[in-house]
């Protein structure tokens, strides 16, 4: 047993704070949350003063995999898939260093994400849990085709959706619009996909119980998106050949469907600012102020591992996405609930983390400061668990008790 102090504890419950708080974990779970010494008395207590403990971070949105180094033309790697293999282990700890404890990882080649979450879980590497999705499902030579997710027709879509799903899928992601990384496939504003095509991406995902991931720019793809009831949309960023064009009819359909949006705000906007524009970066975040106040259920994912145009997206800058939001408006308490609670559940794993509550995973960070006062204290960690396992820890006292 083990009792973590500090002097609050955000429990990841709306408005829920916890003056001198405390956390008692048992092994990879929480057994209670409460104030100071409410859990009683444990073998090992680490003391956290003038700390804030919160649930791990989660980004729902990830890719672990991509490489920056293809070729212009056929966005092919020369990399062999075991150096890939360990490039991707390598992106999984630094994602966790930032705090990030849980990652929704969608879309990589040949089910090296699955190995990864297998490793992770089996202690054979460092990162945060995974919620993969393997191949992205598109059209033959579409929005990221060389993943090896192609498919044309109905029956195409869920062959390829079964056979990611028997390899072990956690989720399914669909390719509903083009996208900007690919050259040949559609624009971000063209649909890859009708609706019934995209339903039936969803009612394969339905028999085993996952959810669906649309990469939706496109006006008539994010409608679409929302009438075959996909689980999330990513991007959501209304985009035209004119650029970002938000619809606040279509938006606010996206918000009366309940379904969670993950706009994929990042902390590269300055970069953005040089390569495209002042005026094309505040349509996009406009657009991303505009859905909050239509009510649109949005959580944080950040397209960690991107590079393109000359705009790079790390996967340790989590924080630096975060950020973004409170600059366009968002409360600090709004933006850690949409990095925790909310994200778990549009990720499909709120029942094990998220929250900081008995019988979930010991997902938690600690940190230096308050966030809710001064978001960039997420930023100064001196502990990170996953599954109570410590990846992180500097700065801690540690009390060792006569206690069992």
């Amino acid at each position: 047993m083990r009792i973590i102090r500090a002097a609050k504890v955000l429990t990841g419950r709306p408005g829920e704070v916890i003056e001198e708080g405390e956390v008692l974990i048992d092994g990879p779970k929480i057994v209670s949350v409460g104030p100071r010494g409410s859990a009683g008395e444990a073998a090992e207590i680490v003391e956290l003063p003038g700390h804030t403990v919160l649930p791990g971070l989660i980004d729902a949105h990830v890719h672990l995999g991509f490489d920056g180094r293809v070729d212009p033309v056929t966005r092919r790697s020369a990399e062999s898939e075991r150096h890939l293999l360990l490039r991707m282990a390598e992106n999984a700890r630094k994602l966790v260093s930032a705090g990030v404890t849980t990652a929704r990882d969608l879309g990589g080649r040949s089910f090296l994400d699955l190995e990864l979450r297998d490793a992770i879980e089996e202690g054979l590497a460092v990162g945060p849990h995974l919620v993969v999705a393997t191949r992205p499902i598109t059209i033959t030579g579409g929005h990221c085709w060389y993943m090896g997710g192609e498919a044309d027709d109905e029956p195409g879509i869920r062959r390829v959706a079964r056979e990611n799903l028997r390899a072990g899928a956690d989720c399914l992601k669909v390719m509903a619009s083009g996208g900007l990384m690919t050259p040949g496939a559609p624009p971000s504003w063209v649909p890859q996909y009708s609706t019934e095509q995209l339903r039936a991406v969803v009612e394969e995902a339905a028999t085993r119980g996952k959810g669906v991931a649309a990469h939706a720019h496109a006006h008539a793809a994010i409608r679409s998106s929302i009438e075959a009831g996909v689980t999330t949309i990513e991007h959501c960023t209304f985009f035209t050949p004119a650029g970002h064009r938000y619809d606040a009819e279509l938006a606010d359909k996206v918000a009366a469907s309940g379904t969670y949006v993950c706009p994929t705000v990042h902390g590269s906007v300055d970069r953005i600012r040089e390569v495209h524009g002042t005026e094309m970066l505040e349509q996009w975040l406009n657009g991303v102020a505009a859905m909050r106040a239509a009510g649109v259920r949005l959580i944080a994912g950040t397209d960690a591992g991107f590079a393109v145009a000359g705009i790079a997206n790390p996967v340790d800058a989590f924080v630096a996405g975060l950020e973004v939001f409170a600059q366009i408006g968002f409360g600090n308490a709004e933006i850690i609930e949409m990095a925790t609670v909310l994200a778990a559940d549009a990720c499909g794993v709120g029942d094990v983390t998220g929250t900081l509550e008995a019988g979930k995973r010991a997902d938690l960070i600690a940190v230096a400061g308050d966030p809710l006062a001064w978001l960039a204290d997420l930023r100064d960690l001196a502990l990170v668990l996953v599954s109570g396992r410590s990846v992180t820890q500097t700065g801690v006292d540690t009390v060792t008790s006569s206690v069992g």
